[in-house]
């Protein structure tokens, strides 16, 4: 009789023993998820941003087309942006892309009539509100990677992230040159 309930307590500790397994498995996969997931929502906005910059560039180019360098490095910035892998390579080439933006309106700062143009201000205001958006998905991106990196870095969790190969999560962090949003009213 006692053998019976001895070999029970093993199956019971053993089914609970996996049970843990399972639970911490699963919640470090949704968790991994959800960084996967926010960090799509960034690149989502980057993209969005990137489509009106090159509008924006258009119709600066139609009011100040001796501005060449100016574009130039617009340009080379937004293709070091779209051509990104890591969240430390978007960093540096959104961070880049804040910079030339500023030489951009400064450029635009200079045309009256472009200021006044219709076309430009609705781009600017788009603009703006996408650049409030991608920093609302870096805060939350940053959340979730601070929630999915304590959880696989916390005992007993850490073994299992280490044995099942989950990687640390990179956050979204910004130069200094970013903490301003590019200056868009005129």
């Amino acid at each position: 009789m006692w053998n019976l309930i001895g070999f029970g307590l093993v199956v019971l500790i053993i089914v609970i023993f996996f049970v843990i397994i399972i639970a911490i498995y699963n919640s470090l996969i949704k968790l991994q998820n959800g960084v996967e997931g926010a960090w799509s929502q960034i690149n989502v906005q980057l993209e969005r941003r990137s489509d009106l910059i090159d509008n924006l560039v258009e119709t600066v180019k139609g009011y100040a087309a001796h501005e060449k360098t100016t574009f130039q490095e617009v340009a080379r910035a937004r293709s070091n942006l779209n051509d990104a892998q890591t969240v430390k390579e978007n960093e540096k080439a959104d961070n880049m892309l804040t910079g030339t933006l500023k030489s951009l309106f400064a450029v635009a700062e200079n045309y009256p009539e472009l200021k006044a143009d219709e076309n430009f201000l609705e781009l600017q205001d788009q603009l703006s509100e996408t650049e409030d958006k991608i920093a609302q998905y870096r805060e939350f991106y940053n959340e979730i990677v601070l929630t999915y990196n304590n959880k696989r870095e916390v005992f007993p969790n850490n073994m299992l992230a280490n044995f099942f190969n989950f990687p640390e999560a990179e956050y979204f962090e910004h130069g200094k040159d970013a903490e301003e949003v590019p200056q868009v009213d005129f």
